[in-house]
């Protein structure tokens, strides 16, 4: 080891793991040990001076003139940054520098550091509320956005309940749910409608985590994240009530569409109803010299009663028909659903010549669904199938004394999918038209508006299914309606009927 001091003070040891260095008072290098010379390269002392900090000579100067030891004094080599203590020998005006590799420690350092600037980053500018609770869902700590969202600092939050908080008639139930899932789960979210300090109700989407404890797993701490849904929900209710508006439109217009066939159901009982009556009439006039005369009386009005309560069943499910009230979900079985609108759609049917064919599962699917809605989409599906029918009829090569017919199906797919297909003989569509037949105010009919299809499929995706088309084996298309996997009832065998038999 190189020495150059002749009575030095300083002794450094070849095993010492760590770099030592003995510096005169103009910071030459006089002495290095064998860790400091490998990290400088072993090239000698000269190229020791690379491992100094870069105000070395001042520190020397400060160190040597008031004789003291400088501590924590960093540099930086190539894939190392070291810490270095100098210790002053005034009598002889020699400093020994006491090096530290302190390389992964002041990586932690920057990144603890570069961890909390972004931190604070996030914390201080994010626009949703990030808070910190207590098991029993007091406040620990809260985010600055807690003012704009709630309307308290973070410093008025701290020890709050949630109750206090939130108020609502419901909020306990509510949150005692969620701490289940906390503690079940380890996650949990949900949906609250709350008032805000200044008065005004906002809705809030909140997203729990539970923190546990290490051995036991017990819940120590919960960190929330709530964002305000405000404007969402009022655009989807917004959405909710203009979808209401249009599909009393459609139903209006469809029902003028059916009028004559609506006129013919009602015609059919009342006619009877007045020919019961009539006879019913002349049996009474002969009743004191006939006594069976007052029997058949007893029959006609009984029949009377019955075609009375028929057509009232008409004008109720005609009144449900154009209902503006909000959408009433319920399950439904997709056969009875199907066998009603075929018998409101019969009229219209047997005036083009078509006839209309059920074939219903032998399990009938069951779906949860507005039934009045469900039974629009059915109707508009059938009437498309009568026009396009009708217009393929219409051609000269298309001549045929076979009857037209559409049929309507229930079924359970592969995937337990309750399915309604409506099929008809028409002419079919390409697959560019398939496509666009679902746009909103796309139609090939001349005096169509284009939004029967577009409305249908917006009701079944309300539903939770979809509406598409495929071609058909008949040439025609086939419209299918797919729900949600649900529960299916037995039923009777698959049977082929039209509304007459």
């Amino acid at each position: 080891m190189p020495d150059l001091a002749p009575h030095p003070v300083f002794s450094l040891h070849d095993a010492d793991p760590q770099p030592g260095l003995v510096l005169d008072r103009a910071g030459t290098v006089l002495q290095a040990n064998p860790s400091a010379l490998k990290l400088a390269g072993d090239c000698g002392l000269d190229n020791s001076q690379t491992l100094l900090p870069i105000n070395t000579t001042s520190l020397i100067q400060a160190c040597l003139q008031q004789n003291r030891a400088i501590e924590d004094v960093e540099s930086r080599i190539p894939g190392h940054t070291l810490v270095w203590t100098l210790i002053p020998d005034s009598k002889q005006g020699l400093v020994l520098l006491r090096g530290r590799d302190a390389t992964r420690e002041m990586q932690v350092r920057d990144e603890a550091i570069q961890s909390s600037r972004l931190y604070r980053l996030i914390t201080e500018n994010t626009t949703d509320l990030i808070s910190r609770h207590a098991p029993d869902g007091r406040f620990i700590d809260a985010t600055p956005a807690s003012w704009r969202l709630l309307g308290y600092w973070p410093e008025e939050l701290r020890d709050r309940t949630l109750e206090e908080v939130f108020p609502d008639d419901r909020i306990s139930e509510r949150l005692a749910e969620t701490r289940n899932r906390l503690r079940d789960d380890g996650y949990a979210t949900m949906t609250l409608e709350i008032r805000h300090r200044d008065g005004s109700h906002r809705w809030f989407e909140i997203a729990s985590r539970a923190i546990r404890e290490t051995y036991t797993g017990a819940v120590v701490e919960v960190v929330s994240v709530s964002r305000d849904i405000t404007a969402r929900v009022e655009s989807e209710e917004n959405n909710r009530r203009l979808a209401d508006e249009l599909a009393r439109a459609a139903r209006l217009a469809t029902l003028g569409e059916l009028a004559s066939s609506i006129a013919h159901e009602m015609n059919q009982p009342l006619a009877t109803i007045v020919n019961f009556a009539s006879a019913s009439q002349r049996y009474l006039k002969s009743a004191e010299n006939s006594p069976e005369a007052l029997e058949r009386v007893d029959d006609g009005l009984g029949k009377i009663i019955h075609h009375a309560n028929r057509a009232s069943e008409v004008i109720k499910r005609l009144r449900a028909f154009l209902s503006k009230g909000r959408k009433r979900t319920a399950p439904v079985a997709l056969n009875d659903v199907i066998s009603e609108v075929a018998r409101l759609c019969h009229w219209e049917a047997d005036k083009a010549g078509i006839r209309l064919r059920e074939r219903l599962s032998p399990t009938s699917p069951i779906v949860t669904a507005d039934p009045v809605l469900l039974e629009q989409v059915l109707i508009n599906l059938i009437r498309n199938g009568i026009e396009a029918t009708l217009d393929a009829r219409e051609a000269p090569e298309a001549a045929s004394d076979t009857p037209a017919t559409i049929t309507l199906a229930s079924s359970i797919n592969s995937q337990g999918e309750p399915l309604i297909e409506v099929t008809d003989e028409g002419s079919g569509l390409d697959e560019q038209a398939i496509r666009q037949m679902f746009q909103p105010f796309y139609t090939s009919k001349p005096q169509g508006l284009g939004i029967g299809l577009s409305m249908s499929r917006s009701i079944i995706e309300g539903f939770g299914g979809f509406l598409d088309a495929y071609p058909a084996e008949t040439g025609g298309l086939t419209l299918t309606c797919r729900f949600p996997a649900s529960a299916a009832r037995p039923a009777n065998p698959p049977t082929e009927t039209h509304p007459d038999d």
